[in-house]
């Protein structure tokens, strides 16, 4: 005969029952914290600065070809946005320049045009202040707004502001204000570190726009804009996934980098795309960061953002043959 079972043993079993069951309750009611869904379409992107000689109108320069085909992308709608990335029209603009010039060979790139103004060719306060008014559509003789400026109004030169594409957020920033405006730079530094701060909540991947890049080779003309690391701080501290600049006259790309300088899995993708039809400037130094570039080819880079994070990136030439293409992934 079999010795009798203990008679708190099936007690025990219904009591591990009833903790897994608890704990299964538990995790589905849980809420989930907000996070990025991969089923979000990808978002297209064309990207460039530095774009109009002084005096150009001309389709089959440099300049043009790249506003003619950009303007094609938007007007067959391949693209969700195109990123200005200042420097728009050389070398002292107002509203006549933008008019006469920029507007024949970029003036369809407006319909998805997110801009930020640089110093100080775009701005400078108290000798050209027109690039705010003519993407409101202000200046006389061009009544038509940029993409921005069509769903906020009127946006002053200097201004911060973002925008959602998909699961991927926007901040531009006028990096003309640390060279004119100390406090509202600082004032920038606190409105980029809570607009960042309140997209990661929402779960959405972070990208900033800014004219003058840090993250760059010297050239003869210009180096790193080192005043601006209180902004590249507060872009490490979220991890922001990617940059897009311009200023030197050439194409660069990073490696994922901290604000240390350190290539790392999970720094900042730094693009420096100013290959919109200036004159183009040779590098003199080389910082270990940057991982690919050229300065023997105009045109524009091409982005796809994905809704887990991941991106791919194309340059486009328009006059010369180098490029740079790849992909990076979500983690």
């Amino acid at each position: 005969m079999r010795p009798a079972l203990p008679r708190d043993k099936p007690l025990r079993r219904v009591a591990a029952v009833s903790a897994a069951l608890l704990v299964l309750l538990a995790t589905a009611c849980t809420p989930k914290p907000p996070g990025p869904d991969p089923n979000v379409p990808d978002v297209h992107i064309a990207a460039v600065g530095d774009m109009n000689p002084d005096g150009n109108s001309d389709p089959e320069t440099p300049s043009g070809r790249n506003g003619t085909l950009i303007a094609k992308l938007v007007e067959k709608n391949e693209i969700d946005a195109f990123m200005g990335l200042g420097d728009f029209q050389y070398s002292t603009a107002h509203c006549d320049d933008y008019v006469n010039y920029w507007l024949p060979v970029w003036g369809g790139t407006k319909p998805k045009l997110y801009w930020v103004s640089a110093p100080n060719h775009d701005w400078e306060p108290g000798r050209n202040e027109d690039l705010a008014k003519f993407m409101d559509g202000q200046c006389p003789g061009s009544p038509e707004k940029s993409a921005i400026n069509q769903e906020r109004g009127f946006i002053p030169n200097g201004e911060p502001y973002s925008k959602d594409f998909g699961n991927w957020h926007f901040a531009f920033l006028s990096s003309a204000l640390w060279r004119y405006d100390q406090e509202a730079a600082s004032a920038a530094t606190k409105w980029l570190d809570k607009d960042l701060g309140d997209a990661q909540k929402a779960g959405k991947h972070l990208a900033v726009v800014y004219h003058e890049p840090y993250f760059t080779s010297d050239t003869e003309g210009h180096g790193r804009a080192d005043e601006q690391k209180p902004w590249i701080d507060v872009m490490w501290k979220y991890r922001v996934r990617l940059t897009l600049s311009g200023s030197q006259h050439n194409y660069e790309r990073s490696c994922p980098v901290n604000n240390a300088d350190k290539c790392v899995d999970d720094g900042m993708t730094a693009f420096q795309v100013s290959t919109g039809g200036i004159d183009l400037r040779p590098f003199t130094s080389k910082p270990k960061y940057i991982a690919k570039r050229f300065s023997d080819t105009r045109g524009f880079l091409r982005l796809t953002l994905h809704g887990d994070g991941s991106f791919d990136w194309e340059f486009v030439p328009t006059t010369g043959t180098s490029t740079d293409t790849g992909t990076r992934s979500a983690k």
